[in-house]
């Protein structure tokens, strides 16, 4: 194992219960450990367009960003970030995990199922700057209003926009 990866597998597993069970797990069928939020980090996972543009800007910004984890099948990315008590992040389809939640992830260097690192642990400890994130979501949100916009479309709910019903001389109902 390489340096970094070793310690990003150290990392990691050290947010388990039980590291060495969580080491034997990801080289185990399933290659998936369950890991404890609130002590090393917490996760804020929302919808994958959101994500993804988010995190194209965050990299754009920051040399040593934390980690990401994409869950293919729930078209979801996570963001590791440093542990927050109050957890106040509020949002459409949002979901912060904190203290007292759980996370499943593969190995540092794997990908395993529906679970991929979009940014694996480098094992340094760097996470996400909380406040980073959320001008990014931000910026995202902006992004995603355009084109639901040009589309005359609700970019909460997609659902179709009555000026834009107008504009196409169609009535409103």
């Amino acid at each position: 194992m390489r340096g970094v990866t070793r310690q990003a597998v150290e990392w990691l597993s050290a947010a388990s219960t039980n590291p060495r069970a969580c080491k034997r797990q990801w080289h185990g069928e399933t290659g998936v450990a369950v890991l404890t939020c609130g002590r090393f980090w917490d996760v804020l996972s929302v919808p994958e367009e959101l994500g993804m543009l988010a995190l194209d800007a965050l990299l754009c910004i920051s040399e040593a960003p934390g980690p990401a984890l994409a869950d293919i099948a729930a078209r979801r990315v996570g963001f590791f970030l440093p542990p927050d008590p109050v957890g106040r992040w509020i949002g459409s389809d949002i979901r912060y995990l904190g203290k007292g939640s759980w996370i499943t992830v593969p190995a540092p260097q794997q990908a395993a199922g529906r679970l991929r690192w979009l940014v694996p642990p480098d094992g340094t400890g760097a996470l996400f700057l909380p406040a980073a994130v959320e001008l990014a979501l931000q910026q995202a949100l902006g992004v995603l209003a355009a084109q639901a916009n040009k589309q005359g479309r609700c970019p909460m709910c997609g659902a179709s926009n009555a000026k834009s019903r107008v504009r196409n001389g169609s009535r409103p109902e």
